[in-house]
């Protein structure tokens, strides 16, 4: 194992992960490089019971990349950008 990638020692894969509709697909169908690869994962995301959870996961982690939650990287600046200027979800 290449220890530059390891995952922190504490990292707990959360529950819901196992529920996520993604789960049994390709990683890179939700990391699209064009507008029309973010409809096709948005579009897996719109059935998914874990989506809010997805989602809230890539807002507290900041992930930055992908369609999370059966959102763009875009969407998510946005909501981030909102929350913080609301006062909603601490201080970032």
């Amino acid at each position: 194992m290449n220890e530059s990638f390891a995952s922190p020692a504490d990292h707990v894969t959360p529950e819901w992960m196992d529920r996520a509709r993604c789960r049994s697909l390709d990683p890179s169908e939700f990391f699209p490089s064009d507008g029309v690869g973010v409809e096709v994962a948005k579009r897996v995301c719109a059935e998914c019971p874990v989506r809010a959870e997805c989602l809230e996961y890539a807002l507290t982690h900041r992930i930055d990349h992908g369609v999370w939650g059966g959102c763009s990287e875009r969407e998510r600046r946005r909501m981030l950008r909102s929350r913080r200027l609301s006062g909603v979800g601490g201080t970032w």
